[in-house]
């Protein structure tokens, strides 16, 4: 609307206190007339600067065509209940349930004053400790006034409260909260603040350098029994409770491809999705990995007479080359850790590290060599390519090598 316009008014009130000094209070108002209605509003404000940020957003909103009524628009509780219902059968139980914790707790609010255990026992069970203090959080602000100032002030209430791990995690959910209700509400969403603290201690994952890999790979390939258990993480990088989760039908040697598509839980139950909607995923196969599959499909333990688990806990050895007999059921994560992954590295008297840390040297690898990092993150399963160079991607070699990039560049 082109005559569309907002006034910015101001009023002081004067007070006198008992001990005769008199305080001012200033509030500022903006003045308008609804598009939508064509009635007056005005809208109250303690400081001259968030009445002009609503007066500017008002504006902007207005030529871009995407005012909405505010009364008819929803508030951030709404937009939480309708991004989680979309998380609903497209991520294991156990991450919908994080999703839940920090997005109920942490955004919608209201938070409690406490210690770690007692947030958590209010926020999935209701129970509050005895005289509980709560902290309103952002779920009654309705999408319409939520603004980046607001968002500032609320993560800096989350990182006092619940630390800087728990609010980094809240405002990547309120993101992506805020980017779906911008898509299916059609209400604009304010800008994320920027230079918000972060979490500096976090330390990263010990990875092995690829001398380290190296020979592991190459002991594995002449370990007929334990090799491709250990070895299969550094060459498919996949989580250790997709390894787990592998099966035999899934492994796809026609097209030289592992599809991704369940995990294996801490009890050895497989769930038929993976830990996020873009886990699920096909990794090619290299010729080494495709190599020690074939071997082991030969040797691997049967459920029955069938194959079925790629990675199943051990049966009773047979004289080579007849498949071990009796096993074939699921390999609980602390039995393949024990009987598995510690002796390997403990025999190669290599440094020891994770089997989560065998994702991250894949990972970081793969960047060393020059694979483009869309490409590393849909073989990793990250929906955004950022988690992949945030959260994963470490180092593998020195210096000198960047020095050499930057050479080869310059033509020198």
């Amino acid at each position: 609307m082109d005559n569309f316009s907002v006034s910015i008014t101001t009023t002081t009130r004067r007070r006198k206190l008992s001990n005769g000094t008199v305080r001012e209070h200033h509030q500022w108002y903006c003045e308008y007339r609804d598009p939508l209605t064509r009635k007056r509003r005005r809208r109250a404000f303690n400081r001259k600067k968030d009445a002009e940020a609503f007066r500017n957003a008002l504006l902007l909103k207005v030529a871009e065509g995407s005012f909405v009524d505010e009364r008819k628009a929803p508030d951030v509780a709404k937009a939480i209940d309708h991004w989680l219902g979309t998380k609903e059968g497209g991520v294991k139980p156990s991450t919908l349930k994080g999703y839940k914790v920090v997005a109920n707790g942490a955004i919608r609010g209201p938070l409690l004053i406490g210690t770690k255990q007692e947030r958590a026992d209010y926020t999935e069970k209701g129970i509050a400790p005895k005289n509980a203090r709560f902290l309103k959080m952002l779920g009654h602000v309705k999408l319409t006034d939520l603004t980046t100032a607001m968002i500032r002030v609320w993560h800096k209430t989350v990182t006092d409260q619940s630390g800087a791990y728990t609010a980094m995690r809240a405002k990547a959910h309120l993101k992506s909260i805020l980017a779906l209700a911008e898509e299916d509400f059609g209400i604009r969403a304010p800008s994320m603040p920027t230079g918000l603290p972060r979490n500096r201690h976090k330390q990263k994952k010990a990875i092995l350098t690829p001398e380290h890999i190296a020979k592991l790979i190459a002991a594995a390939r002449e370990d007929a029994e334990h090799g491709i258990y250990y070895a299969f993480a550094f060459l498919a990088g996949t989580r250790p409770s997709e390894q787990l989760g592998l099966l035999w039908s899934e492994v796809d040697f026609d097209r030289n491809v592992i599809r991704i598509r369940r995990i294996q839980e801490r009890d050895g139950t497989l769930t038929e999705m993976t830990k996020t909607e873009a886990g699920t995923r096909d990794i090619p196969m290299s010729a080494v990995l495709r190599e020690m599959l074939l071997a082991w499909r030969v040797r691997c333990p049967r459920k029955g007479k069938e194959l079925h688990r790629v990675f199943p806990g051990p049966g009773r050895l047979q004289e080579w080359p007849k498949p071990r007999i009796g096993g074939g059921g699921p390999l609980l994560y602390q039995n393949f850790r024990k009987r598995y992954w510690a002796p390997a590295f403990k025999a190669l008297k290599l440094p020891y590290v994770t089997p989560h840390s065998a994702r991250h040297s894949f990972i970081s690898t793969l960047q060393a060599q020059g694979i483009e990092v869309g490409l590393v993150a849909q073989i990793a399963g990250h929906a955004n390519p950022t988690v992949t160079l945030g959260h994963y991607t470490q180092a593998v070699r020195d210096g000198s090598a960047a020095i050499e990039a930057l050479d080869r560049a310059y033509g020198s």
